[in-house]
């Protein structure tokens, strides 16, 4: 049996919807959350798809330019808000029901965060984030205050785990969370950019004592294109965007698949199921793995 056959089953379009990031399955509603592809301004709103009836409806109208996500223990949604000129970048928890925000964290030293991108939330519960710095580069935010870097939140303390990215991007663990997958997509810069000479990989860290990162390494080049969506399968299999498609990898960082479905931005697993926004629609692709 081929790599295909054994990990990608089919492939369909879902719905027609301007799902552009942050996809969040949950499974007790059997509904994807995502936020939608950013207007003017930039105007980003929380959105809301039921996977039974394909009903669409919005929950947060305006999202402060609302990114990636993640789903916290207490069923609100941890959103990166990059910000907007009036509104201040923070990691924020909104509830998926009113659309009500509460702030988590909105500052590193008593200054503003960048324009923070992608989330993870580890099992003790600390939030781990990239805030590269797109906001400014597509002249929505003012001069970042501090570097590309990887934080690590805990509830009362924000630490920088990594600094050494150009534009760190989406992350994931591995299943065991023994190892923090993080995309660097530094050959897009401005917008629609794309410069082959900046790094275009995902990087892997050993996570010490669930707190630090050591021996960083490269895991994987991307292409063509750069790394965006992140995720681990149960198995390990990392699964990254590219300009083709959602490029699947083992753990060793052998590219071994290949979803076919250029634009697809990000994704999520709702099981056996990867659920792929392209900013025009939502695909399912299903798969013989699960999620992590």
């Amino acid at each position: 049996m081929s790599v295909l056959e054994s990990l990608v089953l089919r492939l369909g379009k879902l719905v027609v919807v301007d799902a552009h990031e942050g996809p969040v399955y949950v499974e007790r509603e059997r509904a994807l959350f995502f936020t939608t592809l950013p207007k003017s301004g930039p105007k980003v709103s929380i959105a809301r798809v039921d996977l039974e009836s394909l009903k669409v409806s919005v929950v947060r109208e305006s999202a402060n330019g609302a990114n990636g996500m993640t789903l916290a223990p207490d069923g609100r949604l941890l959103v990166c808000e990059q910000g907007t000129p009036r509104e201040r970048a923070r990691i924020s928890a909104v509830d998926p029901v009113t659309g009500a925000a509460e702030t988590m964290v909105d500052a590193f030293a008593g200054l503003p965060l960048n324009s923070p991108n992608d989330i993870v939330l580890a099992a003790d519960g600390a939030i781990w984030f990239t805030d590269p710095s797109y906001g400014f580069l597509q002249g929505f935010k003012p001069e970042p205050a501090h570097g590309d870097n990887v934080y690590r939140f805990d509830g009362r303390r924000l630490t920088v785990v990594e600094d050494s990215f150009d534009k760190p991007n989406g992350l994931a663990f591995s299943p065991d969370e023994s190892i923090l997958y993080v995309g660097d997509s530094g050959a897009n810069h401005e917008f629609g950019s794309f410069d082959r000479r900046r790094p275009h990989h995902i990087r892997a860290f050993d996570v010490v004592d669930g707190r630090r990162l050591e021996n960083g390494r490269l895991f994987a080049t991307i292409t063509p294109g750069f790394p965006d969506g992140l995720k681990v399968d149960d198995d390990g299999h990392v699964y990254s965007s590219s300009f083709s498609g959602v490029q699947i990898f083992s753990p060793e960082g052998e590219l071994l698949e290949e979803i076919d479905l250029p634009g697809a931005v990000n994704f999520a697993f709702a099981d056996s199921t990867l659920l792929i926004t392209t900013d025009t629609a939502i695909w399912a692709a299903q798969l013989s793995a699960k999620g992590a």
